[in-house]
């Protein structure tokens, strides 16, 4: 039965779900790295870092409710063929390939390995039999999508939440020390370098993923009318955006004032282990275990589910459940590489199409600014690619510095955001081409 609207408790428990699937591996780990790394500078680091790990996402979130809850139909308005490469492209790095095995690596490897002794192999029968265990529980809560709001929203949101809760309040009152001087290029560029570190959350390629299954669930709840879907669907961003901005500012804070207690890490997943431990004692390990397990687990079930729900639209034949094992079964096995490994191969990846998704998200902004020109998104696109290729080449360390001098006279270049200025000289030469020449290839969705 059809209605108009959903009661306030019925939003937030959609809001909280939102957070919960938001919240997951990158999350919890990237946060207080950068908080040590950046030392005083925290807060200006932060900020950037919020950027992209907040304020993309939610922009994310309302330019798929705007479109309709469909990542393709979105990014169509460039061409088809475009359409259908891009989705394909993105569903498969936040889902089987890099994101949905990258939640089962990270709570074993800070949830699981503090307790196993130091004389066994850490990353081969327990990972194993872990990840087993781990997709196994991912596949079951992702089974029955239209019940996702009660066991994520409802059930391990708020646990998840008490967890960290107790974790942050507990540094507030017993701090572990001040923040240290900043390292690397939080020295000089804190904030351009926690706007790229906000890259490997992978939150706004999640978001656009993850629309898809806060639409299902908004319509699981008798919702049918496609504006007072996208409405709902704010108001759950926006829920969404203030958990994730109170749980980073949190665990970057943890971070800036371990240093003293704990030394400087090779990474956050480290710092939180080693942080609750001294916070907490030996019972630290298992409070930050269980906190890391259910963040890890809710992003896992929402990029499953996301991921089952669009490739049973792209091959009807083949049934949601069944995409369901199989999405499980291959993250499995890839998350038995390791989380460094997952890292370094992953990161050229978002290098390359990160900011793709940022100038497709805020092109719908503006859309009907520009009549919906795909010449306009062609324009933006393009150069934004070409940068983003070369940077992401160049993360994967091959060697590619005759073209870096070339493209170093690019504004913000050293900064790892070049393609900003191309983008928008190419949007606005696309505007123009158009408009001069009378071909106005125009996408109303």
């Amino acid at each position: 039965m059809s209605k108009k609207a959903l009661s306030g408790n019925e939003m937030v428990a959609i809001g909280l779900m939102l957070f919960a699937l938001f919240l997951g591996a990158g999350n919890m780990i990237f946060p207080p790295f950068l908080g040590q790394q950046a030392g005083t500078n925290v807060w200006t680091g932060i900020v950037g870092f919020l950027f992209t790990g907040v304020g993309l996402p939610l922009l994310g979130v309302i330019a798929i409710a705007k479109t309709g809850g469909d990542l393709q139909t979105l990014a169509s308005r460039v061409s088809p063929l475009f359409g259908i490469v891009f989705t394909l492209v993105m569903y498969l790095a936040i889902g089987p390939f890099f994101g949905i095995p990258r939640t089962g690596t990270v709570a074993y490897e800070i949830g699981v390995t503090p307790f196993l002794p130091d004389s066994m192999d850490k990353y081969g029968v327990p990972l194993f039999i872990y990840t087993i265990i781990f997709f196994t529980v991912t596949a079951w809560l992702s089974m029955n999508p239209s019940k996702l709001v009660d066991r994520i929203g409802k059930l391990l949101t708020p646990a998840l939440l008490i967890i960290l809760a107790i974790l942050v309040v507990k540094s507030l009152i017993t701090p572990m020390g001040t923040p240290q001087v900043p390292q690397g290029d939080y020295i000089d560029g804190p904030f351009f370098k926690g706007f790229i570190e906000g890259y490997l959350t992978m939150d706004t390629i999640a978001a656009l993923v993850f629309g898809i299954v806060v639409i299902s669930a908004i319509k699981d709840k008798g919702i049918e009318d496609q504006s007072t879907i996208a409405k709902v669907c704010m108001y759950a961003g926006v829920i969404a955006a203030i958990g994730l901005s109170l749980v980073y500012l949190s665990l970057s804070y943890i971070g800036a004032t371990s240093t003293e207690a704990i030394g400087v890490q090779q990474n956050g997943g480290s710092i939180l282990s080693q942080a609750a431990a001294h916070l907490f004692g030996s019972s630290g390990a298992i409070i930050l275990g269980l906190a890391i397990t259910f963040a890890c687990i809710t992003t896992s079930v929402g990029l499953v589910s996301s991921c089952a729900q669009y490739f049973s639209k792209l091959l009807p034949n083949v049934s949601y459940r069944t995409f369901v094992i199989i999405l499980s079964a291959f993250s499995m096995i890839v998350a038995n590489v390791g989380l460094t490994q997952l890292i370094t191969i992953s990161l050229p990846v978002l290098i390359i199409i990160y900011p793709l998704a940022i100038v497709l998200i805020l092109l719908s902004f503006i859309h009907q600014w520009f009549n919906g020109y795909s010449a306009v998104y062609l324009g933006a696109l393009i150069p934004t690619f070409i940068v983003s290729l070369l940077d992401g080449l160049q993360i994967a360390g091959l060697d590619v510095s005759a073209l870096t001098n070339i493209f170093a006279i690019l504004p913000l270049f050293e900064q790892g955001i070049g393609w900003l200025v191309p983008a928008i000289t190419g949007a606005f030469m696309g505007w123009l081409i158009v408009s001069i020449n009378g071909k106005k290839t125009v996408i109303t969705k």
